[in-house]
């Protein structure tokens, strides 16, 4: 589907949490400023999180609990590889703890750099393509 706009990229991220559930893996695939970060403040905004979302760059993987919702998901955890050098520095703080788990949502921008640690997830794949000026084309598989 295309979005004209930001905003539009960030409504397609709020819509889809009613077809997602804890346990499940976002894995978000596109360029630099192609609007991964827009669609996970989207899905933020889906599961009642009034916290600012900001791409965990420099920190790994933010964590965020959800209030309420029907589909089991009690956390949201963003988690960014873009800095990473290796799986070791997520391991290292904890992320296994939260990959696939029962009550937890995972969303993870650059996801190749750690395709070891997804085996045998539920992965769902979300690619995003920057078509030029606002327009943007969100693949979801």
């Amino acid at each position: 589907m295309k979005t004209n706009s930001l905003l539009e990229t960030k409504k397609i991220g709020q819509e889809i949490t009613q077809q997602l559930h804890g346990g499940d893996i976002l894995c978000l695939y596109g360029e630099l400023g192609a609007g991964k970060t827009a669609l996970t403040k989207g899905l933020a905004k889906g599961l009642n999180i009034i916290d600012d979302i900001t791409s965990p760059t420099f920190t790994l993987m933010n964590i965020f609990d959800v209030k309420s919702n029907a589909n089991n998901i009690k956390k949201l955890v963003h988690i960014d590889t873009y800095r990473l050098k290796n799986e070791q520095e997520l391991i290292d703080i904890g992320v296994e703890d939260y990959l696939g788990a029962a009550s937890t949502l995972c969303v993870i921008e650059w996801p190749e750099k750690i395709e070891n640690l997804l085996i045998r997830k539920n992965i769902k794949k979300i690619t995003i393509r920057h078509l030029g000026g606002d327009i943007r084309e969100v693949d979801i598989r």
